[in-house]
């Protein structure tokens, strides 16, 4: 069974722009679904990162998410390195600060990389970013999944995917 990986901003911009829980709770509930059967996870950085809003989102997920769905990052240190030495490799095209940013112990991009990377077969990463090959302020996540052979799609295209209509 594919698994799909969520990126923080699946949670933000569902949140903020597209499904807020007034007016889209059935979508709210589907994720509540598939996290309780484990189609759906992310990893314990990206808790970390919206539990740093403190706000409706971050409450949510904190009332509506099982344990299990943050999984650890510290799972994935091997696949984490080889990420971090793809990055250094990449110093002379991206700025030190998109290098810092990317690599920074607490910020959730590499480290869903690198839990995708650990099973290519059947993790699928779940992002709103795009790829910018030629960006050189910010590694956006599609640039190490294309390096790495790792799926990403956004949220529409997985829910097209797993089948789920509102």
């Amino acid at each position: 069974m594919k698994q799909y990986i969520l990126d923080t901003n699946f949670f933000v911009q569902a949140h903020r722009a597209h499904y807020p829980f007034d007016v889209f709770p059935s979508f709210w509930s589907k994720i509540q679904e598939l996290a309780a059967i484990g189609r759906i996870v992310s990893v314990d950085k990206v808790k970390k990162e919206l539990d740093h809003n403190k706000d409706k989102l971050s409450d949510w997920v904190s009332d509506n998410l099982p344990d299990s769905f943050f999984q650890p990052s510290s799972e994935t240190i091997e696949a984490y390195s080889r990420i971090a030495n793809w990055a250094y490799s990449k110093s002379g095209h991206y700025k030190q600060a998109a290098l810092n940013e990317f690599l920074d112990a607490d910020e959730a991009d590499a480290w869903l990389v690198a839990y995708a990377l650990t099973d290519v077969t059947n993790r699928i990463l779940i992002t709103h970013e795009v790829s910018q090959p030629e960006a050189r302020s910010r590694i956006k996540i599609p640039e190490p999944c294309n390096e790495f052979g790792v799926t990403f799609k956004n949220t529409i295209a997985m829910m097209r995917e797993i089948g789920v209509s509102f």
